[in-house]
């Protein structure tokens, strides 16, 4: 071959024919579908792994914050709220009386209540949630009381409520009692003022106890080490009990609601927490709202009451009666109302020895792929949720009053 022709043939042979070329985006572009797949499928696998682990962390800080003070509902003291209640002498009183006229943040003679949300009974024809969730209403029973339901205006349709009253566990010695024994001075280790004030900044309701009386009150003044009772706005009736010093404690009295509402940071459904207090010396019951764990969508609770429900005579042990809050005290009953059976709701609440809780947990963000349809039940309640994409799990747990272990 001559030298052109060989010039000739290497020229031919130079770059890539149009089939050739073809063919290799062809396979290039096949190699990157499979690599997006690959992507996408893990990204999927993160997104239900993340939620699966933020329901789970969620859920168990929202049962750890329930049990908590659930388990403290009925604590006065040395003695809880049931010695008193089987006392021939009414040994556990509230300074704020039990009448309609009362606050009911400031009704410590009932422990615990709940408030049912409409439709939302084990069996029944379950709840809707929507996209978007409704709050506010008046779909609860026994009916919310105004003040409450102000407290708690972004309350989430469907979701049960519920309101504990107890002395906080942590207490500190009474060192002087000075004053008439009516309404006392208990003086106090100015040291020890921060375990009072734990989690509030200038708490005014307060309890003393010792080992035959308590009483829950709230204080006109806490300056210089001395909590003092006399001429304090909301205290309707004076101390029945003379307390002494070294014999008696104070501790700070908590009134609190548990609910569903619309978190502050995200605006989707969160458990959130009202606390009510009063200012020392003051006349009007304030509160604030805390945001406690995004990501409670419901949240349905049962009640479980001892057999023998007649406040009067003496538990048996047993916990064998398991109801929703309206049957619990009553349907369209509440005990701070002007309802002549209130009283009797009143009592019934008072041989409630354990709770059932329900939550229903959502993850934070969508999934890459549609969830498929599905219908959990939350303590026997059937709820519809929306088709968003959205990881959703039931945690259920059942917990005891420890100052109501009846037979114990």
């Amino acid at each position: 071959m001559t030298s052109r022709g060989k010039l000739l043939n290497v020229r031919r042979q130079q770059g890539l024919t149009l089939i050739e070329i073809m063919v290799a985006l062809t396979i290039g572009l096949l190699l990157l579908l499979g690599l997006i797949q690959i992507f996408s499928a893990s990204r999927t696998a993160y997104q239900l792994s993340e939620g699966l682990a933020r329901t789970q962390e969620d859920g168990r800080f929202a049962v750890d914050f329930l049990q908590r003070d659930i388990r403290m509902a009925g604590h006065s003291g040395c003695v809880n709220d049931e010695a008193h209640a089987l006392s021939s002498v009414n040994t556990y009183t509230t300074a704020f009386g039990t009448g309609a006229g009362v606050h009911p943040a400031l009704r410590f003679d009932v422990a615990i209540q709940g408030y049912e949300a409409t439709n939302s009974a084990p069996g029944g024809s379950g709840i809707t949630i929507a996209a978007t969730p409704a709050t506010g209403g008046s779909g609860w029973s026994p009916s919310l009381p105004t003040t409450l339901a102000t407290a708690i205006a972004d309350r989430v349709q469907g979701s049960d409520i519920l309101v504990l009253r107890f002395l906080r566990p942590e207490g500190i010695p009474v060192t002087a009692v000075s004053g008439d024994g009516t309404a006392p001075s208990l003086s106090f280790n100015t040291s020890r003022w921060d375990v009072l004030r734990t989690g509030v900044t200038n708490p005014g309701l307060f309890g003393v106890a010792d080992c035959l009386n308590a009483t829950v009150f709230e204080a006109n003044s806490t300056t210089g080490g001395v909590i003092a009772s006399a001429s304090a706005p909301l205290n309707a009736l004076t101390f029945p009990a003379v307390y002494t010093a070294g014999q008696s404690m104070i501790y700070r009295a908590e009134s609190v609601i548990y609910y569903v509402g619309l978190s502050s940071a995200t605006n989707r459904p969160a458990l959130r927490r009202v606390r009510f207090d009063v200012a020392p010396g003051g006349a009007a019951v304030a509160y604030t709202v805390e945001d406690l764990v995004d990501g409670v969508e419901n949240m349905q609770l049962l009640f479980a009451r001892d057999r023998q429900v007649t406040v009067t005579l003496a538990p048996t042990g047993y916990i064998d009666q398991v109801a929703t809050a309206g049957l619990t005290g009553g349907t369209g009953i509440d005990p701070s109302s002007s309802d002549a059976a209130a009283p009797a709701a009143a009592a019934a609440w008072k041989r409630v020895g354990a709770v059932q809780i329900g939550l229903l947990m959502v993850s934070p963000d969508r999934a890459a792929a549609a969830a498929p349809a599905a219908m959990p039940v939350v303590q026997g309640t059937q709820v519809t949720v929306p088709a968003d994409g959205r990881y959703r799990s039931v945690y259920q747990t059942t917990v005891a009053l420890r100052n109501r272990l009846f037979g114990g």
